[in-house]
């Protein structure tokens, strides 16, 4: 029998200001997609997506408005990198039509 040897890859975490699994590659391109991969453990990440599909289904979000879209990052930032918008009712959703 044979043994393996993995390295796993980590991250100093913004969000739980610890030493975490890393995500395995960038969640999606452009600069915030590198600050994630590079600040953001892959538990922080899953829980952000938890969060985020809170907050479409929470808010009626159509992800095919560019406002809605730029709230949903907005709260991202807050959620991985800190500050409150990320909280329910702390006036960062968006303006009904």
């Amino acid at each position: 029998m044979s043994r393996e040897t993995k390295t796993i890859t980590v991250v100093n975490c913004a969000k739980f200001s610890a030493e975490l699994p890393a995500l395995n590659r960038p969640p999606f391109p452009g600069e915030m997609g590198q600050r994630i991969y590079e600040n953001v453990s892959a538990l922080a990440w899953e829980l952000w997506q938890e969060q985020a599909t809170l907050l479409i289904n929470h808010y009626g979000l159509n992800m095919a408005d560019p406002r809605a879209n730029d709230f949903l990052f907005e709260q991202m930032e807050a959620f991985l990198f800190g500050g409150d918008a990320a909280l329910p009712g702390s006036g960062g959703a968006p303006a009904k039509k």
